[in-house]
């Protein structure tokens, strides 16, 4: 038996199996629908899946500088960022068994960790003051890069809306829907966050908007929110590059 202060008690060391445990050991794979969640299954799961823990180690030593934890917001690890792209991946497009709201909540999960901290202040289903509108997703914008910083300049944008529509295919409405959110003092640049990619004539009324009224409305699809996920897991850049690649392509394709 061992005897030690209790104020040593109060610490942790950074790679522990409490914080393994809690946020980063793949429960589906170990325990059923409904199960105990018993920490022996999760020893017996680590011997046939050692490299699961490795994988764990190298993610904290990899990022053992960065221990100072924000008191606003807590991201979410790299592996349950993988769980939740893997979710949306098996989703249908549409409602059937409310795919719809199920896709809404992991895309604002991984959204608000993955834009993290270049875009804060996330908040789901945020009312205009009215109630008449409601916007799926809206961030604070801290200006923190060049990119935002020419959204905010360009486009007005001191936050920025995310409209998420879990459908085959996007329609003129649903470039309308966000555009008038964009008409209640946001700013003139907003994102469309779906599947798939626009069709041609969708991406035409994207680019009529702009020629006409100098609105930005860009699209993130499943394949978009793949990268950034690889992103996040490499650390080589920030996951909010995607979107700027994306915002660089639309320019490209207005007239100038």
């Amino acid at each position: 038996m061992f005897f030690v202060p209790k104020r040593w008690l109060k610490f942790s060391p950074w790679i522990n199996f409490e914080d393994y445990f809690k946020d980063y050991c793949p429960r589906d794979e170990i325990f059923n629908p409904g199960e105990p969640e018993e920490r022996v299954k999760v020893l017996n799961f680590n011997r046939d899946n050692y490299g699961i823990v490795q994988e764990y180690i190298k993610i904290k030593e990899r990022t053992q500088d960065d221990c100072k934890n924000d008191p606003l917001f807590k991201q979410i690890p790299v592996l349950s960022a993988k769980r939740k792209l893997g979710e949306i991946q098996k989703l249908p497009t549409g409602k059937t068994n409310e795919a719809d709201i199920k896709y809404e909540n992991y895309i604002c999960q991984l959204l608000a960790s993955l834009f993290y901290p270049d875009l804060d202040f996330a908040a789901e289903q945020s009312r205009t003051e009215s109630g008449r509108l409601i916007r799926d997703l809206i961030f604070y914008n801290n200006r923190s890069i060049d990119f935002l910083q020419e959204i905010h300049q360009d486009y007005g944008n001191r936050q920025l809306v995310f409209e998420l529509k879990n459908v085959k295919l996007i329609e003129r409405e649903h470039i309308s829907q966000l555009n008038r959110y964009l008409d209640s003092g946001l700013g003139k640049f907003g994102v469309l966050v779906t599947r798939n990619p626009l069709s041609k004539a969708m991406f035409s009324n994207t680019i009529d908007l702009w020629s006409g009224q100098r609105r930005c409305i860009i699209t993130l699809t499943d394949e978009d929110i793949s990268l950034m996920v690889k992103i996040f897991e490499s650390k080589q850049r920030s996951p909010i590059d995607v979107l700027k690649k994306k915002y660089v392509e639309f320019r490209r394709a207005c007239p100038s």
